[in-house]
């Protein structure tokens, strides 16, 4: 009687956890035009007019509004482009960045 030999083969996967998105958040103020506002949100959200009037006047009546949800670099990068857009005509245009819970 011969004796056959087995191995055992164990299959380890690696479980790569998703990257935490954050919220770019848009501030209100009472000096940025609103027209102003909804170019920057189309330019650089790529919004349609509806969509960035939309997020606009929430900011406005609410005082801040989430403008998206994306991975950090990409949000921290928007943030930065809209709130230098404003700046670059003079006004207090604000967004930040905050993680999503």
């Amino acid at each position: 009687m011969s004796k056959i030999a087995t191995r055992v083969r164990t299959k380890t996967e690696t479980k790569v956890d998703r990257p935490r998105l954050h919220k770019v958040l848009l501030f209100n103020d009472d000096y940025t035009p609103r027209d102003f506002v909804v170019q920057v949100l189309k330019a650089v959200f790529r919004m349609n007019e509806a969509q960035a009037t939309s997020v606009m006047l929430t900011a406005h009546k609410k005082g801040v509004c989430v403008v998206a949800v994306l991975a950090k670099d990409v949000a921290e990068t928007k943030a930065a482009r809209g709130t230098e857009a404003g700046a670059a005509r003079g006004y207090p245009l604000r967004f930040g960045t905050e993680p999503e819970e």
